[in-house]
């Protein structure tokens, strides 16, 4: 019984020791856009791509950076009147 339960405890620790000295993405980790603007993991952009635009973000996937398509199409902002008033 008290095999066991350094057993689990030493296990425990490893685990903690590995989950503690995991590195987190290397500075220099960036995604590109295809006019070669840099961008960070986990940032949002509208990207176009043959005349198709749609919002993705920056993620690695299996150590490989790549665009994660969130959406068709990318968010706009319009100035509008209404009864004569200014919308911001």
């Amino acid at each position: 019984m008290k095999l066991r339960a350094i057993s689990i405890a030493a296990l425990s620790l490893v685990a903690a020791t590995l989950a503690a000295s995991a590195a987190p993405p290397d500075a220099r980790c960036t995604c590109r856009n295809r006019d070669g603007s840099k961008y960070e993991l986990g940032e949002v952009v509208c990207i176009s791509v043959g005349g198709v635009s749609y919002l993705a973000r920056c993620e690695m996937n299996l150590n490989v950076l790549t665009w994660k398509k969130l959406r068709d199409g990318c968010p706009t902002a319009q100035l509008g009147t209404v009864s004569g008033a200014l919308l911001y």
